[in-house]
């Protein structure tokens, strides 16, 4: 079994709790060190076993990441936790090879516009960093995992509607590179669930054995409807944040992620097993609201409780 199918198995969801990096990008106070070690403790003892931890971005303008190393050793401390960490440059990158992460994540934009305004590059170089980023993990003596996200890739805050021939492109042009899988972004939730399953459709037969992941936000009360299309069409890795934190600061408009809560109970309603329990991982957010007490959390389940009688918990 290769390790791609050893960490996300195709023959089941996995569920990517974002809040720690995706979540915390747009916080006015983010918690302590000792605070987002347990937010990562409490969540895998309710059976969360993906985490993406934070983000090797200068500590002067991402003050919330300073500590990602930490978080990671954090993660790495409990069996069969699965660390990611976003990485944008060669310096960053050399920073996650070197912290022993298990999976760097990167980013290439569906636009050319939002490529300029989020890392000002355009979107060949983005990909000529996927590649060198790819050929780094294969000299490095860990060789972790490698995705590349192709944010608005269902619709961009700047230019607006965006070609969805495009995004396959880029989907082949990473592919291509080398990465292990590509993560589709609605960074700012502007499709619906017809286009985000045409979308899932095309993208999970063109990767063929590889996997496809959604990442949603909730702009528009999409997020949800959304990822139950990407389930249908055969996505079994889903991204989602905690109390739905979260938002892109490149991006105008930019809202939280779709609710990780409501997203495991989606799956247990749809007959996926996530082995997460939900009443605990409801019970993590008391962590939010003590650390960032300002910061509005959402979520159906955890206002309206599970329904009388649900199996929505870990097997």
């Amino acid at each position: 079994m290769s390790r791609i199918e050893t960490i996300y198995p195709s023959d089941r969801v996995s569920l990517r709790e974002v809040g720690l990096r995706d979540g915390l990008q747009l916080v006015k106070k983010f918690p302590s060190t000792e605070a987002k070690q347990r937010w990562v403790r409490e969540e895998y003892a309710a059976g969360v076993r993906h985490f993406e931890v934070g983000s090797f971005l200068p500590a002067k303008t991402f003050p919330q990441f300073v500590d990602v190393r930490d978080v990671i050793g954090a993660v790495a401390g409990l069996p069969g936790a699965h660390g990611i960490a976003l990485a944008l440059n060669e310096r960053g990158v050399n920073e996650a090879l070197e912290s022993g992460v298990d999976e760097i994540a990167s980013v290439v934009s569906a636009t050319e516009e939002h490529s300029q305004a989020n890392a000002h590059r355009s979107r060949d170089s983005a990909i000529a960093n996927v590649r060198r980023l790819c050929e780094m993990r294969d000299t490095s003596s860990h060789k972790p995992l490698v995705n590349a996200a192709i944010s608005m890739a269902l619709g961009c805050s700047i230019t607006g509607a965006v070609d969805p021939g495009e995004v396959l492109r880029l989907v082949d042009k990473c592919l291509e590179a080398g990465v292990d899988f590509v993560a589709i972004a609605d960074t700012v939730g502007y499709a619906g669930p017809k286009q985000v399953a045409e979308l899932s459709r095309a993208a999970v037969k063109l990767a063929g054995q590889k996997p496809i992941c959604i990442h949603l936000h909730d702009t528009r009360g999409m997020g949800i409807a959304n990822a139950a299309a990407a389930l249908d069409e055969g996505v079994r890795i889903l991204d989602g944040s905690l109390g739905g934190l979260g938002g892109c600061p490149f991006a105008p408009g930019a809202t939280g992620n779709v609710v990780f809560e409501d997203l495991v109970f989606l799956c247990e309603s749809k007959g996926f097993a996530t082995g997460i329990d939900l009443d605990k991982l409801i019970a993590v957010r008391r962590i939010l609201r003590e650390e960032m007490p300002n910061e509005a959390l959402y979520g159906g389940v955890a206002r309206a409780g599970l329904p009388c009688g649900s199996a929505a918990k870990a097997a």
